[in-house]
């Protein structure tokens, strides 16, 4: 169930607007990355992503799907929730169905990934988020006043490993390979939503050593507002 979300009063919202206009973190690129560990076709876009996810301004992240755990290598890092959101987009990206490798870049452009360049050359068409201020500090969200298109946008808890993890796969299409993987999201989380007042969230505590970042997002997989990450 969604958490209940505090709307400051107007003193509050001026100390927070103060706040966030200290310590607010710089806009991002957020780059998704749909991937699955029994897709032959998906080791070069992870390698893709490897190469720009340390990036300046950069939020890579990669999101393990479920849907070919038939070909006989199930993902072990893989979600139905993750297979969700990359389904939530396909839509209004103009495609039928959900596929591998995807990249998606702020919510509202994609690309395959997998050939070299891609995906920076993608990150420098769609720039970087431009909604609201936010920062996770001390314990909180805190996400500052601004416009909201539609009216209402989603408020996103991801934890995710920083750095790169290799996987060998002994069965299905990538039969001995090692596979390398950059941040990989273990986690995805709706907080509840936001509806351009100044708001605070508290800030759950990521456990195994997991970093944090938060996602305002246009609903039903629309573009990608604000994010930070700690």
């Amino acid at each position: 169930m969604p958490r209940k979300f505090v709307t400051v009063s107007s003193l509050s919202a001026l100390a927070l607007a103060a706040s966030l206009g200290a310590a607010a973190a710089q806009p991002l690129s957020v780059v998704e990355l749909f991937t699955s560990q029994g897709c032959s076709s998906c080791p070069p876009a992870n390698a893709n992503l490897i190469r720009v996810k340390d990036q300046p301004g950069v939020l890579a992240l990669s999101f393990n799907v479920t849907y070919w755990d038939y070909l006989g290598w199930k993902d072990i890092f893989g979600k139905q929730e993750f297979t969700r959101r990359q389904v939530s987009y396909e839509p209004a990206l103009g495609h039928d169905g959900p596929f591998t490798p995807q990249v998606v870049v702020n919510g509202h452009a994609d690309v395959v990934g997998a050939a070299p360049g891609e995906i920076e050359k993608l990150i420098s068409v769609s720039g970087r988020t431009s909604g609201p201020a936010l920062s996770l500090d001390g314990g909180k969200i805190s996400i500052g006043a601004g416009a909201v298109p539609g009216g209402h946008a989603d408020v996103w808890l991801v934890h995710y490993a920083k750095g790169v993890v290799e996987v060998p796969v002994s069965r299905g299409e990538n039969t001995g390979r090692t596979l390398p993987h950059a941040n990989v999201v273990h986690a995805l989380e709706k907080l509840g939503g936001w509806t351009g007042a100044a708001t605070t969230y508290p800030l759950p505590a990521a456990s195994g050593g997991l970093s944090t970042a938060v996602l305002v997002q246009s609903p039903g997989g629309g573009p990608i507002l604000a994010a930070a990450t700690n």
